[in-house]
């Protein structure tokens, strides 16, 4: 097939959850070493999602699926694939979330399979999506989709831990049609680090450092920088060259000039940084979303932007998008999607 395929995206589902966790709560949580402005003004968060009762990170998967399935119309029996990319933190360790999906779907023709690249998730999932359709004839209909929460190991008190008092809880889906000739999934491009690979992460719960009697309170709020100033100083060096280098390849690889780019759906971070990548690359404050009333949601940012861009009309027929994801690990990745008939 090769060059003649092209992959297009149907549309999207969301679930966000309705608890929240204000800026106030925030600050009352680091016991005021950060003030209520400085989460809303430095950190970037108005307020944040929190999961409640039922909101498993594979149950919020499959909200977001079957809200996904109904905005398109599409019928669950045509997927052919389900790629999650889930978080692991999830209702019962060692469980397939995809499978999970693929059954509460009712998915019954989709073989599934998890994936994790943490908050770069889903633009790599898109990727392998991507390229699934393109290699594989009898491959005509993937679903893209998660859940996260992570935000329950964070331990408000570890002043380390600044950078993700943001973490929030939802799910976000979007599906992938062979020759859709709508909302063309463009090129990509994704870049590592695998020096940082244990810099962040949680600390106690795996075969190093099980979790016992008296260590089981602080395991669950064990998701922290293990090597502080070499993953921020690493980052520091690393960071803004590779995202641009992501964002300049992908574009290649899609024959569009960078100069298009009319959105930018990027996840969480703080303000200066969100404010700063939208100046490098030419963009109005208009030209993207900040998600500063929901928080990070970790590889549900990107979908969730898109689809409240589409919702407010700032994407519309003919725009040219760019997800941009980094996850710890440490991971970047950019893509590129052309809205609209293809041409």
């Amino acid at each position: 097939m090769g060059k003649e395929v092209n992959v297009g995206i149907v549309g999207m589902g969301i679930y966000i959850p309705e608890r929240i966790m204000t800026a106030a709560e925030i600050s009352e949580a680091t016991l005021g070493v950060w003030s209520e402005r400085a989460v809303i003004e430095k950190l970037g968060v108005v307020q944040k999602r929190l999961p409640g009762a039922d909101d498993g990170t594979q149950e919020m998967g499959a909200k977001a699926a079957l809200d996904c399935l109904k905005k398109t119309g599409i019928n669950a029996s045509e997927i052919d694939v389900i790629v999650c990319f889930g978080e692991e933190w999830k209702e019962y360790p060692l469980t397939t979330s995809a499978l999970y999906i693929q059954d509460r779907i009712k998915a019954v023709n989709a073989w599934g399979i998890d994936v994790q690249n943490r908050c770069c998730t889903s633009v790599t999932a898109l990727k392998m999506a991507k390229d699934m359709l393109v290699a594989d004839d009898e491959i005509h209909t993937v679903l893209v989709c998660g859940g996260y929460r992570n935000g329950d190991f964070v331990d408000y008190a570890d002043k380390d831990m600044s950078m993700m008092y943001n973490l929030g809880a939802g799910g976000a889906a979007i599906l992938l049609k062979k020759n859709f000739n709508r909302n063309l999934l463009l090129g990509s491009h994704i870049i590592a680090d695998g020096s940082l690979a244990r810099t962040a992460g949680v600390e106690i719960g795996g075969t190093c450092r099980p979790i016992t009697k008296d260590n089981v309170d602080e395991a669950y709020k064990s998701l922290r920088l293990m090597q502080p100033e070499v993953m921020k100083n690493r980052l520091n060096e690393v960071s803004q060259q590779n995202w641009l280098t992501c964002i300049n390849r992908s574009f290649e690889k899609s024959n569009i000039s960078k100069s298009e780019l009319g959105y930018l759906a990027i996840l969480h971070i703080k303000r200066s940084g969100h404010l700063g990548m939208l100046k490098e690359l030419g963009l109005t404050e208009d030209q993207s979303i900040y998600l500063e009333d929901y928080g990070h949601i970790g590889q549900v940012d990107q979908i969730l932007s898109l689809a409240l861009a589409l919702d407010r009309g700032k994407v519309t027929d003919g725009t040219v998008v760019c997800m941009l994801a980094a996850g710890i690990g440490y991971v970047w990745a950019a893509n590129v999607i052309r809205w609209g008939e293809a041409a």
